[in-house]
């Protein structure tokens, strides 16, 4: 599960849920996490994949400065290690999290693999994943007030 930082702010309950038949890979998704970057809040959804207690991949669905990590996030260290942008084409939340979900359901394997997890990326079970994939759309859809009361509240830019 995402890596509490310094300074950041969660909202809404987190939802984690199975991947495979062990448990031992899963996905989660915060329906909100607030970064404060050099006095600026930036925030939405939170969504990735675990070994373990181990995070291998993250997308901070943040709107215009979201983006993704991968190569297994917890493995490299630093956030800069692992962040990749989003295609230009995927500049806002809710097409952040479709292009998410569809990212973990058709590459998690590769995901694992790419992080030294190929035993992990050989137990994911596909009735698994789009079930796990129903609920966290259906968890974000249910919590998207979070992130207009936080721009109201002036906890994140509008972008």
């Amino acid at each position: 599960m995402a890596s509490k930082r310094p300074g950041e702010t969660y909202r809404g309950e987190v939802l984690s849920l199975p991947l495979s038949q062990d448990g031992q890979v899963s996905v989660y998704v915060w329906p909100l996490r607030i970064l404060n970057i050099k006095g600026i809040g930036y925030g939405g959804p939170t969504i990735g994949v675990d070994v373990g207690n181990e995070e291998i991949v993250r997308f901070d669905c943040h709107d215009t400065p979201g983006h993704w990590h991968r190569g297994g996030y917890d493995k490299l260290g630093s956030p800069g290690n692992s962040h990749v942008d989003f295609p230009d084409d995927v500049d806002r939340v809710n097409i952040q999290v479709d292009w998410a979900l569809s990212q973990i359901k058709d590459n998690g394997k590769a995901f694992l693999e790419e992080a030294d997890h190929s035993e992990a990326g050989k137990l994911l079970d596909p009735a698994m994943v789009q079930s796990a994939i129903d609920r966290i759309k259906a968890h974000v859809d249910a919590n998207a007030d979070l992130r207009p009361q936080a721009i109201a509240e002036n906890l994140v830019q509008a972008t």
